[in-house]
C-alpha cells in the first residue's frame, strides 16, 4: 500500500487527508507526465485526460483545483461533471483517453472525499505510477533519469484547456441500455440512487429498458451522499420493495460501482448471492470461461459449499476490486468480485459497475422466468459477524503476535467449520475482525475473544 494512495485511491477527510494542494499536485504531475511520455514518442499533442465526481460538497473543489493542475502543466481537461466511476473507466478506454480521474470516496460519509486514477485501458492506475505521484507529492521526485523538486509549468500555447465532455456521460448510458438482452416490461423495480452519481443515470437505463422505477435518495444536495442510503444502508430499499409489492431492488454506493440488491420479500442478496446466481447461470449456457469465479478472501463460507455442489471452480484474491480485476486479467476469468457488491462483468467493463450488476441480475431472472429469492435459494449463507475497530496504528495491530494468536487459537476451535479473518481496512484506521461459523453464538463469541486481545494492547482509538 502507497504512502498516500489505497487499494481504492487517496482517500480521507477533505482538506484534513485529502487536501486541495495535494489534488493540484496528483493533476500537476500527471499533466507534465503524460506529455513528457508522448513528447519521448515524438507525438505533439497534448495529453488528454477525463475527469469525473461525485455529489460531495466538496468535489467541486477537487475538481477544480486537479483541472488547474493539469491544465497548468499542459493538459487537456475532459469534464464528464457528476457521474459514476465505472463511466469514467468506459470512456477513459474507449475514447483513448491518456487516463481517468475520478473524484469520490465511495461509500464513505459526505465530509470524506477521494482521488481515483484509471489507466487508459479502464483499470485502476498501475502501482509504478502511484509510487511517482507520491513522490513528486514528498518533493523527491525521480523519473526519465532526472529528479525533480519541482516542475516546469506550460507556457503560451502550450498551455491546457478545459473541455465539457457531458457526451461522454451520455454515451456510457447508451452504451448500458445496448447491453439490454429482454425487456423489463411488467417488472417493477426499486433502485436507491444513495444520493450519489446514480441518480441521474440509473432511472434513465431502467425506464428505457421498459422497467416501472421506483427511485429513492435521489435527491443530492453535496451532504446527505450515503446518509442512511444506499448499499450501505439498504434498509430503506427494503421497506419500499415490501411496502410496494416490488418484484427486486437495487442499492449503489455513492460512486455506483458497487450493488446490492433485494429480493421481492425484502431480503438483501449481497455480492456473494450475485456471484452465485450469475455464475451459475453462465456455467448453464457454457458462458462461464474457465470454470472459475474469482472471489476475495471476505466472501461468505457458503458460498464455497454451493460453487463445489454446481462444480464451479473458484479463486480467492485481497480484499479490492483492483485485485480481483487483476487475477481476472491474469487468468482470463469473465465473472469476480466482492461480498460488498464490487462484481466485475470481464466481457462488458474493467471495474465493478453497480448499474450494469442490476441489469445482469435482472437479465437471470427475466431469463429463468422466476423471482429472486428463488435464484438465491440453493446459496446458504453461514452467519457472519464482522467488528470494524478503530484503531490508532493500523500496521502494529495487524501484526502484533499476541492478536495473532488469538486469531489462530479461534482457527483451530472452528476445526474448518467456518472461519476467521483479520486484517486492516485499505481505506480507513480500522481493523476488521471477521468470523463466519455455524450459529451466530459462536460468531459473536470468536470475534469478541480477539477484539478483547485489541484492546488489552491499546490499540483501540
Amino acid at each position: 500500500m502507497g504512502r498516500y494512495f489505497g487499494t481504492d485511491g487517496f482517500r480521507g477527510e477533505a482538506n484534513v487527508t485529502l487536501t486541495a494542494d495535494h489534488a493540484y499536485k496528483v493533476g500537476r504531475f500527471l499533466g507534465w507526465y503524460y506529455g513528457e511520455l508522448k513528447r519521448r514518442s515524438r507525438d505533439g499533442t497534448p495529453p488528454r485526460i477525463v475527469i469525473g465526481k461525485d455529489t460531495r460538497r466538496s468535489s467541486y473543489m477537487f475538481e477544480y483545483t486537479l483541472v488547474a493542475g493539469l491544465t497548468a502543466s499542459g493538459a487537456d481537461a475532459y469534464m464528464l461533471h457528476v457521474t459514476t466511476t465505472p463511466s469514467v473507466a468506459y470512456i477513459a478506454r474507449v475514447d483513448e483517453f491518456d487516463c481517468g480521474i475520478m473524484i469520490s470516496a465511495s461509500h464513505n460519509p459526505y465530509y470524506d472525499n477521494g482521488i481515483k486514477l484509471i489507466n487508459n485501458h479502464g483499470e485502476k492506475m498501475d502501482e509504478d505510477t502511484i509510487s511517482l505521484i507520491e513522490d513528486y507529492i514528498d518533493g523527491k521526485l525521480e523519473v526519465f533519469g532526472k529528479s525533480y523538486k519541482e516542475l516546469p509549468y506550460a507556457t503560451r500555447e502550450t498551455i491546457g484547456k478545459t473541455v465539457d465532455f457531458a457526451s461522454g456521460r451520455n454515451r456510457y448510458i447508451g452504451y448500458l441500455i445496448s447491453l439490454g438482452m429482454y425487456s423489463f416490461r411488467g417488472k417493477k423495480v426499486g433502485l436507491d440512487c444513495a444520493n450519489g452519481c446514480s441518480w441521474n443515470i440509473a432511472k434513465s437505463v431502467f425506464e428505457a429498458l421498459g422497467a416501472t422505477t421506483y427511485v429513492i435518495n435521489a435527491d443530492p444536495d453535496g451532504f446527505n451522499i450515503n446518509e442512511n442510503a444506499g448499499s450501505t444502508h439498504i434498509e430503506g430499499l427494503c421497506k419500499l420493495v415490501k411496502e410496494k409489492g416490488l418484484d427486486v431492488g437495487f442499492a449503489y454506493d455513492g460512486d455506483a460501482d458497487r450493488c446490492l440488491c433485494v429480493d421481492e420479500n425484502g431480503n438483501v442478496v449481497t455480492g456473494d448471492h450475485i456471484l452465485y446466481v450469475y455464475g451459475l447461470y453462465m456455467k448453464e449456457r457454457g458462458k462461464l470461461v474457465s470454470n472459475t469465479v474469482v472471489t476475495t478472501v471476505m466472501s461468505n463460507f457458503g458460498l464455497y459449499k454451493a460453487f463445489d455442489k454446481a462444480g464451479i471452480n473458484y479463486a480467492k484474491t485481497a480484499v479490492g476490486d483492483k485485485y480481483v480485476h487483476e487475477y481476472m486479467s491474469e487468468h482470463g476469468c469473465r465473472l469476480g468480485g466482492e461480498q460488498s457488491g464490487h462484481i466485475i462483468f470481464s466481457k462488458y467493463a474493467t471495474t465493478g459497475d453497480g448499474i450494469l450488476t442490476s441489469m445482469k441480475i435482472m437479465e437471470v431472472i427475466m431469463a429463468k422466468k422466476t423471482s429472486l429469492s428463488k435464484l438465491c435459494e440453493p446459496l446458504k449463507i453461514f452467519p457472519q459477524e464482522l467488528l470494524n475497530i478503530k484503531v490508532n496504528d493500523k500496521e502494529k495491530a495487524q501484526n502484533d503476535k499476541d492478536v495473532l494468536a488469538a486469531v489462530k487459537k479461534v482457527e483451530d476451535k472452528l476445526a474448518g467449520a467456518g472461519r476467521i479473518l483479520y486484517r486492516a481496512s485499505g481505506t480507513e484506521p480500522l481493523v476488521r475482525i471477521m468470523v463466519e461459523a455455524e450459529s451466530e453464538k459462536l460468531c459473536k463469541e470468536y470475534s469478541k475473544e480477539v477484539a478483547s486481545v485489541i484492546i488489552k494492547k491499546g490499540y483501540a482509538s
